[in-house]
């Protein structure tokens, strides 16, 4: 099953991201039921022909809400790939939730238990350090894993039974570049805390943007500082044409305010990551000025009928849609395919049904790229209207799947 990377994508491979980045961490991270079952496991008795999914997530910890969303887009998919019927091919799929709580060893302790019983099918994940260790494993046992939102590019091509249903961090920053434009001999500043974090993403903007021609620097700020007064001077005398925020705590809105009355929202193009709905209020006066780079919020699919499915489903559920509530709805889509095409154990069968398959998903035309498992999707632009507990998200431009790619790599296997 090992993909060989075309000449186009050895080249742009070299282009490589260093950092580990999430939208969240910027701001403190279809199918049918008709088809033949493939594999030899498509007869037998009702028992046999239950697929087991075990979804491997954060209900509890520090990333709980996210979790939430995905597993609440999860089932959500789940109905709408199926129809309601939770059937595929003649298979009854059966969903067995896990808490890893953040924690990578209760993850693979999880997982491991969950193959040890047969499962061939795991999904998840909303920690990149989780998922890192989780997609040895899958390799390990040869059964088919994918990730949720996290949002490290090491997933994307580690091994042959990983695939991600979520955005990667290489998305994020080529997102933000749009609104550079043409970026050769454009000054680009990273705004961040003198943290491994913050040096991540300067890292990282240098390895998209710089490779592309602009002038990357950086303004770092002890994690400690509580006056921001005279980081956000040091940035406007810099004159860049593009800021690049990615702060995390409880100084945010401290930051905000700083940059917002030293002048540098209205003296050049500021950006920053979109998280869910809970940081909205953050922003206070800044929130209108500031352009926001996003992976999801809901409405940004523009209303096509799979983004409304998730909504009507979730909200019906009790839920709110936010911003990972996609990948588990997506994950579902994947999980539906691979099993329609693969039966309940040919895992090599799911593997091949979906790469380089081409689905409508919620946020609209998606693509698991075949040579390395990345998924190739639309990003968007936002702005926020209004502030405080009334501010919401405002669709601005979309980024077509192609020119927010990530570079291609080789799977490690």
């Amino acid at each position: 099953m090992r993909r060989r990377a075309t000449g186009t994508a050895r080249h742009r491979r070299s282009l490589s991201t260093a950092a580990v980045l999430t939208a969240a961490g910027l701001v403190l991270a279809g199918c049918t039921a008709a088809g033949k079952a493939g594999g030899s496991d498509s007869g037998g008795d009702s028992k046999d022909r239950t697929v087991k999914v075990g979804l491997v997530y954060s209900r509890t910890g520090l990333l709980a809400d996210y979790g939430k969303q995905y597993r609440d887009g999860f089932m959500a998919g789940l109905d709408h790939a199926t129809k309601g019927t939770r059937e595929v091919a003649g298979h009854h799929i059966e969903v067995t939730e896990q808490d890893d709580a953040g924690d990578p060893g209760k993850a693979v302790s999880a997982a491991k238990n969950l193959i040890g019983k047969g499962y061939k099918v795991l999904a998840g994940t909303t920690d990149s350090g989780v998922a890192l260790q989780m997609a040895p494993l899958a390799a390990q046992n040869k059964v088919l894993y994918i990730s949720g939102p996290a949002a490290t590019d090491a997933v994307t091509g580690i091994n042959d039974y990983t695939f991600r249903s979520g955005r990667q961090s290489y998305q994020d920053i080529l997102t933000a570049g749009t609104m550079l434009g043409d970026a050769k001999g454009k000054k680009v500043t990273v705004l961040a805390q003198d943290s491994t974090f913050g040096q991540a993403n300067v890292a990282a903007v240098k390895a998209v943007l710089g490779t592309r021609g602009a002038k990357v620097g950086s303004v770092l700020a002890p994690p400690s500082a509580t006056d921001l007064t005279p980081f956000a001077r040091q940035v406007k005398a810099g004159g860049p044409d593009l800021v690049f925020v990615a702060w995390a705590g409880s100084t945010a809105p401290a930051l905000w305010t700083a940059l917002d009355q030293q002048g540098v929202l209205e003296a050049g193009k500021v950006v920053t990551g979109l998280a869910g709905t809970a940081s909205y209020p953050v922003f206070g006066d800044a929130g209108s000025k500031v352009s926001f780079l996003a992976h999801y919020f809901p409405g940004a699919g523009g209303g096509n009928a799979v983004e409304k499915s998730m909504l009507d489903s979730v909200t019906k559920a009790g839920g709110t849609p936010d911003l990972f509530t996609p990948d588990g709805f997506t994950a579902a889509q994947m999980v539906v395919r691979a099993i329609e095409k693969g039966g309940a154990t040919d895992t090599a069968a799911m593997v091949k049904a979906l790469e380089g398959w081409s689905f409508d998903g919620v946020k609209g035309k998606e693509q698991v790229r075949a040579e390395d498992h990345a998924l190739v999707q639309p990003m968007f632009v936002a702005k926020l209207k209004g502030k405080g507990a009334a501010a919401r998200p405002e669709l601005v431009t979309t980024a077509p799947m192609d020119e927010v790619a990530p570079p291609a790599k080789p799977s490690a296997g």
